[in-house]
């Protein structure tokens, strides 16, 4: 599982003409689903993201969290994080989970994160949206549950 946390001052996302998330500040976080991927995995991702100290203190630092802001997170599906581009120029998609199971995961991943005090906006899931963010640094994050076998 991955998910690529940006933080921004306010985001938003539409389906149609119509908005049917928007944070005033946090991450806004796109989350990609693998076919391996299990609650290990969220639950992973869900202690990266409410924990990472990527906003600053009051000296500037990148020092206080999620919680330490009581920011909030806009959810957004994002499939095409599991893209193989390595061959041809047509991206492949085959690491990608199937929808039910990744739809699945990422509902625990936004569920795992409102159980931590977290405010959740959602995007909607397989759907088309457009996606509007006021990026905040910019700081962007890309976090692998994959990563949590490795070595240091």
């Amino acid at each position: 599982m991955k998910v690529v946390l940006q933080r921004a001052y306010n985001a938003s996302v539409e389906v149609g003409e119509e908005v049917v998330g928007k944070i005033d500040h946090g991450f806004v976080a796109l989350v990609g689903v693998t076919q391996q991927d299990t609650d290990v995995d969220v639950d992973y991702l869900v202690n990266k993201t409410v924990n990472l100290r990527v906003f600053e203190d009051e000296e500037g630092k990148m020092n206080l969290s999620l919680k330490d802001v009581g920011g909030s997170v806009l959810s957004i599906s994002q499939f095409t994080l599991y893209g193989d581009t390595r061959k041809g120029r047509r991206p492949n998609f085959m690491n990608a989970a199937k929808p039910e199971d990744a739809e699945k995961l990422y509902q625990q991943f936004n569920e795992k994160l409102q159980a931590e005090g977290i405010h959740v906006e959602t995007g909607a899931f397989g759907e088309m949206m457009n996606v509007s963010l006021t990026n905040n640094g910019p700081v962007t994050m890309i976090i692998d549950s994959e990563d949590r076998n490795k070595k240091k």
